[in-house]
């Protein structure tokens, strides 16, 4: 009876992945900025709507998904000097803490695995909780999180100085993941475990 209580105050969220998107961007020589998003992306959401806190999400990119709007550059950035896609394959967000930071904002610590290496973030994230009804029938919820990781945290330490001074790409790296979460179907469940 306590976890049938349990499991019906908390929701069982899955990105839909035509509309999620996990972005990043960095400085190029110092003057600009270049962004590059993964275009395979998998998230889960387990939502207690009655104690935020005891809520967790897990996200997931596929490393040779990544698309910058150069070829050149994306197949720089599988390669050893970068990601290593084909040792590395998969970046992973794991959350293991989340605190109300205001309303609708919280603070969501965990794990981040990428270039093979397990650091810990905390990203901003927006998330109102109640969901907005889709035309074609589902509640349909939307989430939002940034954060800032230094790539030499992750051995990403590839670079190349530049002849004024500074370096070619930025240690600092923005991330922007924006979310669309709908209730993992019982069918879709039952397919993943095969």
């Amino acid at each position: 009876m306590l976890l049938a209580a349990l499991l019906a105050a908390a929701l069982d969220l899955h990105a839909d992945p035509a509309h999620t998107t996990a972005t990043f961007s960095a400085k190029h020589m110092m003057i600009s900025t270049v962004r590059g998003e993964f275009a395979k992306v998998d998230s889960t959401l387990l939502w207690d709507k009655d104690d935020p806190a005891k809520s967790s999400v897990t996200f997931k990119m596929d490393v040779s998904s990544v698309d910058t709007r150069n070829e050149k550059r994306d197949g720089h950035l599988k390669s050893a000097d970068w990601f290593d896609a084909a040792k590395c394959p998969e970046i992973s967000f794991k959350s293991n803490r989340i605190e109300k930071a205001g309303a609708d904002k919280y603070k969501v610590s965990g794990d981040l695995t990428m270039h093979c290496v397990t650091k810990p973030v905390t990203l901003d994230v927006t998330f109102d909780g109640k969901g907005q009804k889709a035309p074609w029938g589902p509640t349909v919820y939307g989430a939002s999180a940034l954060g800032k990781v230094k790539r030499s945290d992750w051995g990403l330490t590839w670079n190349k100085a530049l002849e004024s001074g500074g370096v070619l790409v930025s240690d600092d790296i923005d991330i922007d993941v924006e979310a669309e979460y709908m209730h993992n179907p019982p069918a879709a469940k039952a397919e993943s475990k095969k």
